[in-house]
Order: C-alpha cells, then structure tokens, then sequence
C-alpha cells in the first residue's frame, strides 16, 4: 500500500515534472500491468529525462499507465431506465450540484501524462515510437470522451504545462470544438497504428486501429444524432463520419460476431470464452490472481436488476413486439410465462424464476433461482444472468480475497457495436435504410441468436416504425453494458422517458401474488392500477439542465481565483 499511497500523493499536486509524472505511471504499471496481460516490463533503476524517452520500448512503457483508467464492470445502465438496484440520483434528477468529479480529476490526470508522452515523442521517426504516441493520442481522445459526454464542452489541455502556465486556466473550449478535437487525435492516431491482425501474442489487448476506427463511430453517432434532434447544424458532418468508420470497421474483414458457442453464444461471450474473440475490438482486461474483479458477487448482492422496461422490449420469436396484435406472447399470468416465445438474447440476460443455474456461493450443484435467492436484491423480481459466471472455481471462491479469481474480460467496444451504428447513422442521415444495409448491420447480430430479419417490407406489414425497431435491437443487444444513458439525451428522449416510474413483475392476477416477499403488504402495496411492481415513483428530468451534468463547482472556484472563468453548463 505504500506504493500506492505514494502514488496518490504525486496526483494531488497541481503540476508534476515529466520525470515524477513517468515515475508515477511506472508504479501504477507495476501494479497493475494485468489489465492488459501481457505487456512487456523492462526494469530501470535510475529513471530520468536525460536516460529515457530514448526507445520505443521506453514510449511503451509509459504508454501502458493509461490502459489502467479504461473502464471496470459497474452498475451505469442504473443511471437510465431499464436496470435498478437502489435509487440513482442520476436517472431520478435528484443528484445536485458538487465539489468535485470523479471523472473530471481522472480524465485531466491522464491527460496530464499523455500530453508529457506526446511532447516527448514529437517529431520522433522511429516507428514505434510513433506507434506509441498513437496510442496516447488515442486515449487523449478517450478520456476526452469521458468528460465531453456528460459536460459538452470542457478546456482543451494540448501540452504539458508548468505552474505559471495561464494555459492551467483556459476556457471552456465549445462543444463542436471539443468534439472536433476528439476526431482530430483519433485521425491521427489510426495512421500509425497496427492492425488486431498485426499484432504479436504479447501485445493483444492493445489499441490497434480498428480500436480507433470504432471509438471514432461511437463519438460521431453520439453528436450527430445529438445534433439532429436539436436542430444543429452540422448533424450529417458527424452521421457522415459514423457511417464512413464503422464502414471501414466492417469491410477490414478483421472482425466478426463471437458464434463458437452455436446459439448460445451470445451469452457465453460475456464470460471467459468471449476474451480475445473477433469481436473483441477493446476490452478491459484482466487476469486470474493478479487482478480480477468481483462482479457477478456485486450483481447479486447489490443487483444490476432489469426492469419492466428492458424485459418488454424483446421482440417475441417472430420478431414483433409482444404489444402487436400479432404477437404470440403469452402474457404475466405464471412465472416463467413472459419469458416463453421471446428473442433468445432475453433468457440470455435474466434468468427464468425457477430454473435451476449454477450460481455463486453454489458450484457445484445447480440452485433454483428466484429473486430473493441466492440473487439478494427482489426488487423488480427479474434476475440478472449476463456475467454469471459458471466457473465452479470462481463460483466457491469467498468474496474476500478470492474475488481476484473472476477475469473474464469486460467488453468497453466489440463489434456489434460497430454494426449497430452502422445501421442507425444510415438511417438517421437520410430517414431511411435499404434491406441491404440492414442485411450487412442489424441481421448479421439477429442471426446469431436465430431471429427474424428486420426488413423495410416487416416493418410495413407488421405497423412498425424503423427508427424504434433500430433503437430496439440496440438497446437490447448492448443491455447493461452501460449504453442506455447515454442513447437517450442523444436521441433527446430522456425527458420523457426518465421521468417514469421505474417497474417490474406484475404481482397482482398472477402466481407472484402469493409467492413471498410479493405477497406481503409491503410489496402488494407498490402494485400500479394494471398490478405491476413499482420499484421507483416521484422521478423528475429537468430537459433545462438534466442532458448535461454540472461541472465541479471547486474548479470553477479555482478558476475565479486566478482571475479566469470557467462557465457552468445551463440549470445549474
């Protein structure tokens, strides 16, 4: 721990040496190169300017700190509407003005030391080392990313500043120029670096420029749908954009679905045999007994609950949704009934109550599942399955200390992200997407768990809307992997849709209502009029401030005091 101590304090000073800043990143590198396996460590003993910098092996080096800050598994779909374990200040509006921000302090330490990295290697021709300031570039652009997602507009940091630099205090650079500035490092980056299919065996799990082709998608789809539904002006720049990298993603034939476990497959790629898959594009990685995680221990006892949102988005087996006169779902009346007759991916991602798995805590011998048991948090009465590991290893490790053993992978950009932006920045350029792209986008996800095409004729027949079938297919192919909050500010439907009372199981006129706990007062009492469980009422979303979180009010300060200004987002 005294290193890490050691480490803290160097973070909580304002302005750091190059020397101290590459000294603080060798540290953490040591003790946590795990998350990206195997990455090869070379040993000085007398670190400085005047000794390093000299290689590409020494780039390399620095460059692995910032593979520490990619993102762990954790509960962010509880910030929208289709998870729940307790209330979250953010999907409720009830979170409020702060000091600080976690990921504001985060994202300007690292690029605090990407900018030093940068600097070092300017003008550099040797290849690797240029490979290496790629990937610093490209984790510029990231945790950019993390601010400008949920501030907008945020100072742009370029260069490695000193105490008296003004640049410590500059202004919030605008929205587009943000966004323009994220673009510009991912461009850059992508030119010198190798393709997954390059790459030696020690280096799988680094950025490649498929990597940065794809987070290039994902940003451009964000502010182009952003900017189509407030009316902004450069909407189909950044649609263009989206279509044109997710385009080079697919025809690079680097990449596919992970289908080696048949028709299951889509849930056995969330556990250990999806890691290093083709349809690994980025991956937050981890190791057994180095460093692991704990999370499907944290899934049972905290909950990552679906709600009565997520479960009645999946189409029925014929591709229509269950509120279609068309539909052959069979209704709430039985515990498993709504569950029968649905898209694959639903059975995949919660367990049916009353089926037998294997579980934590229960190795060996398969335990039925119910919402109070062995998952520890009822409170909408669906249970979690995706991440579940059946590891019997993991599976009888204790929550202390053991927890290291859980190291599957956790997925930050896979491919099917890639098709599905594919499919709606085509159709949101022009509102419209031929069977074609469909066929190449969308259709290639639904044949991996044998559902129906969505085609243009489908979605006349059955009285669909396309741009609702688009958002569906996403939301249920990327559920709980923490995509929703952000999808629905973009598509500007947070104001409607976060304000609802969160739900789940229908308690009343069906075999819950005299199974314990639902039986109970307590929680018949929470039934909605149609007999539905609320698990959240009184949730409120200001469209005046809510689409952007406020900027910590210490920075603001700090700037105030230095005679500079940096303006707080509109609400707050």
């Amino acid at each position: 721990m005294k290193n890490i101590n050691y480490i803290n304090k160097f973070r909580s000073d304002k302005v750091l040496t190059s020397k101290s800043i590459f000294i603080c990143s060798f540290l953490l590198f040591l003790l946590f190169s795990s998350c990206t396996k195997e990455l090869d460590l070379v040993s000085e003993d007398n670190i400085t300017d005047a000794t390093f910098w000299k290689t590409g092996k020494d780039f390399k080096l620095a460059a692995n700190n910032l593979y520490n800050g990619l993102d762990r598994f954790g509960f962010e779909d509880t910030e929208s509407d289709i998870a729940f374990n307790f209330p979250n200040s953010v999907s409720n509006g009830s979170y409020q003005l702060s000091e600080t921000n976690s990921q504001w302090t985060t994202s300007y330490n690292y690029i605090r030391d990407i900018n030093i990295i940068l600097a070092k290697g300017e003008g550099s021709t040797d290849s690797d080392v240029k490979r290496f300031v790629a990937e610093a570039k490209f984790f510029r652009a990231w945790y950019y990313w993390k601010l400008f997602r949920i501030f907008g507009g945020v100072p742009l940091i370029t260069k490695a500043l000193d105490a008296t630099d003004p640049d410590l205090y500059a202004p919030r650079a605008t929205r587009q120029e943000t966004v323009d500035f994220i673009l510009k490092d991912l461009d850059e980056a992508v030119v010198d670096l190798p393709f997954k299919s390059e790459l030696n065996a020690s280096d799988v799990g680094r950025i490649t420029k498929g990597t940065v082709l794809s987070f290039e998608a994902r940003v451009s789809l964000f502010e182009g749908t952003w900017e189509k539904f407030r009316n902004m002006a450069d909407a189909v720049k950044y649609l263009d954009k989206a279509i044109q990298t997710s385009s080079t993603v697919i025809n690079s034939g680097e990449y596919g679905l992970y289908i080696d476990k048949g028709s299951n497959s889509y849930r056995y790629l969330f556990l250990q045999n999806g890691d290093d898959s083709n349809e690994t594009i980025l991956d937050r990685r981890y190791q057994r007994n180095v460093i692991g995680h704990s999370t499907p221990y944290d899934y049972d006892g905290n909950g990552y609950n679906p709600t009565r949102t997520l479960a009645d988005l999946y189409l029925d087996k014929n591709g229509v949704p269950i509120t279609n006169n068309m539909s052959v779902f069979q209704g709430y009346d039985t515990f498993d009934s709504e569950y029968i007759d649905r898209d694959p991916r639903m059975t995949m991602t919660m367990i049916v109550p009353g089926k037998e798995t294997v579980r934590v805590f229960f190795p060996e011998t398969p335990v039925v599942n119910w919402p109070d048991f062995p998952q520890r948090n009822p409170n909408t009465g669906y249970i979690l399955y995706k991440y579940m590991s059946e590891d019997p290893e993991l599976n009888n490790s204790g929550q202390e200390g053991d927890a290291s053993l859980f190291d599957y992978d956790r997925h930050l950009i896979r491919y099917a992200e890639v098709l599905l932006i594919y499919a709606e920045a085509t159709f949101e350029k022009n509102d419209v997407i031929s069977d074609n792209d469909l066929d190449k986008s969308i259709n290639v996800i639904r044949d991996r768990v044998n559902m129906p095409h969505l085609t243009n004729s489908f979605v006349t027949s059955n009285g669909l809307d396309m741009r609702t079938e688009i958002r569906r297919e996403r939301t249920v192919e990327l559920a709980l992997e923490g995509f929703r909050y952000d999808d629905l500010r973009r598509w500007k439907t947070a104001e409607n849709i976060l304000p609802q009372d969160i739900k789940g199981i229908k308690i009343k006129g069906t075999e819950w209502e005299n199974r314990e706990p639902y039986s109970l007062p307590s929680f018949q009492s929470r039934a909605d009029v149609d007999g539905f469980l609320i698990s959240e009422t009184n949730r409120i979303f200001d469209p005046n401030k809510h689409y952007l979180q406020p900027l910590p009010t210490k920075e603001i300060a700090l700037y105030a005091e230095n005679g500079a200004t940096l303006e707080q987002n509109p609400g707050w």
